[in-house]
């Protein structure tokens, strides 16, 4: 593959424009714009949970979290790609199937729930509930979008599915070097 970004900056997005996948132009600040944007923003987030997890951490985990987190990266990416070229299909079925058969493994490794839990645990726990929650906004940004332009229906299922997959990966990984999960306290 030759370059594919030969000019980081071209001032065309000076106007408060921005190209399309499509060579079509349009307000930076549009809800396909936002849609994409906040994909974005949360395959970056991921990048920063990837990055916490360090080896030493890893050494008591039962799953390969590097590895799935990697290809949501790359789901993420393809699911901004459908987003940023209108009618580009990218997304399938099977990544959803993968997130919830990752979801029931993790999920066998869990306590019961008895509580709801606040955000926190170790720092890569805490950065996951970070990516969670960035993930249900997007899933919102795109639930918007879909009620004026056509979309696959599959990037909809993959990010309602991956919010409850970072769900469990945070009380995961909360668990990993002796940490616990902060339990909401109705009573304080």
């Amino acid at each position: 593959m030759g370059h594919r970004l030969s000019k980081i900056y071209t001032r065309t997005g000076d106007d408060g424009t921005t190209g399309l996948g499509d060579g079509s132009r349009i307000e930076k600040d549009s809800i396909r714009v936002e849609a994409y944007g906040t994909v974005d923003e949360l395959n970056s987030c991921i990048g920063m949970v990837i990055s916490q997890l360090s080896p030493k951490l890893m050494q008591n985990c039962n799953h390969p979290l590097n590895e799935w987190l990697s290809e949501i990266q790359h789901d993420l990416f393809d699911l901004g790609g459908e987003l940023c070229i209108p009618g580009h299909i990218a997304l399938t079925s099977t990544p959803i199937d993968t997130l919830e058969n990752q979801i029931d493994t993790m999920n066998t490794d869990l306590p019961m729930l008895k509580e709801f839990i606040l955000p926190g645990g170790n720092q890569p726990a805490a950065t996951c509930h970070l990516a969670r929650t960035i993930c249900r906004r997007a899933e919102r940004n795109v639930r918007t979008l879909s009620r004026t332009e056509t979309i696959n229906p599959f990037g909809l299922h993959y990010l309602n599915r991956l919010s409850d997959w970072l769900f469990v990966t945070a009380r995961i990984i909360a668990r990993l070097d002796n940490g616990t999960e902060t339990l909401w306290n109705r009573q304080r």
